[in-house]
């Protein structure tokens, strides 16, 4: 059986990767297309360059670092890849990987970390942080997400069979493209990289890119009025500065720490505080994975990655964490109380075996088991 795998692009190295690298490693043989990528994270990543193909947008200006400006073309170039000799077509996709053209010999299974947010859910907030509510410019912006909408939508009948990587995007899965998924597969996590600390420091830990939408400056503001409660924050990015002024002498800021540094704050926390909306959060895990439970905004995939309750409602030892309702400052202060009063209940050893569920070896096999399953049905 020939095998291509399609993603978007390999010049970072974030969660996506993760999953891309173990599709690579599961089939060694597959021919790898990407719109663009950058030498330095293909090896990374233990792939040899020589399996990748790149799009034409390899060969533009400034194509490595500023990829995301050619947005408007990335539809038309993802269908320029000639994949008619495959067998099997497995596309990583989170923007435009789905969209490659296929035919009716052909087994297309798209591994789907979201419809394209900025075009869907994130439309609105995408134009705003970007400055393209108004003007020309923001006329020509809604043209281009609005034909990609329709682009996006019409592609989804390229695909045999979706694999979202939590209820929350099979969800969106079928409000975006009525489709219904083959299955859930949560995507791998190196749970075993972390180790459980059942004893705790006085101290709350916040860690991600400091970024708008992961909410860091909400929980350095609810810190703000508990000073008698400390936070550490671990993460660079470009609200640093920002979240920096919001900072009492309570809360301390370590910027961009190495993996050793991050780990040992994980186990030694006495809670980890998450407020961002996520499609999966593969970061929660891994602080339950140290054995420390986790306060996360209850939307999203923290409804799937945390096993908790609401503030207010009943806790007992098989959970890791507690649920607070709004991405608001007063909310998150609720939660924390709430967590001191409740504090005791959690158990560091059922908070990690609950974690271990996400592990890497989990992924690989359920993955490996739904191709087979889904190639045999199309062949029969």
């Amino acid at each position: 059986m020939k095998v291509a795998i399609v993603h978007e692009w390999l010049t970072v190295i974030a969660g996506s990767e993760s999953c891309f690298k173990e599709f690579a490693q599961i089939y060694p043989e597959a021919d790898i297309f990407v719109l663009v990528s950058d030498e330095e994270s293909v090896k990374k990543l233990g792939i040899n360059p020589s399996r990748v193909t790149n799009s034409f947008i390899q060969k533009l200006p400034k194509a490595r670092t500023k990829w995301k400006s050619y947005l408007p073309i990335f539809p038309f170039a993802v269908e320029q890849f000639d994949l008619s000799s495959y067998d099997l077509i497995i596309s990583s996709s989170h923007a435009v990987a789905k969209g490659v053209i296929t035919n009716a010999n052909q087994t297309h299974i798209c591994y789907i970390y979201s419809p394209i947010r900025y075009a869907w859910d994130l439309y609105h907030q995408y134009l705003d942080e970007s400055g393209l509510k108004k003007g020309i410019k923001g006329f020509f912006a809604k043209l281009i997400l609005h034909y990609i909408r329709r682009w996006d939508r019409a592609t989804a009948n390229n695909v045999d069979e979706f694999i979202p990587i939590s209820r929350y995007i099979e969800k969106r899965v079928w409000r975006t493209y009525r489709r219904k998924s083959y299955d859930v597969i949560y995507p791998p996590v190196n749970v075993k990289d972390f180790t459980l600390k059942e004893v705790k420091e006085d101290f709350y830990l916040a860690a991600s890119r400091l970024v708008p939408y992961k909410k860091i400056d909400l929980i350095v503001e609810a810190f703000s009025l508990m000073p008698e409660r400390k936070l550490v924050v671990i993460g660079d990015g470009p609200e640093f500065s920002k979240i920096k002024k919001k900072a009492k002498s309570n809360v301390t800021l370590l910027g961009y720490q190495k993996f050793e540094i991050l780990k040992d704050h994980m186990q030694r926390a006495k809670a980890f505080i998450f407020a961002a909306e996520e499609d999966f959060g593969i970061i929660p895990i891994e602080a339950q994975a140290c054995g420390t439970p986790v306060i996360a905004y209850g939307k999203g995939g923290s409804l799937e990655t945390v096993n908790g309750e609401f503030v207010g409602e009943e806790l007992n030892e098989d959970h890791s964490g507690i649920y607070f309702q709004k991405q608001e400052v007063s909310s998150i202060v609720s939660a924390i109380n709430y967590f001191e009063n409740n504090s005791s209940i959690f158990v560091g050893k059922k908070i990690r075996n609950f974690a271990l569920k996400f592990d890497r070896e989990i992924f690989i096999e359920k993955a490996k088991n739904a191709f087979e399953e889904i190639v045999k049905k199309r062949i029969q």
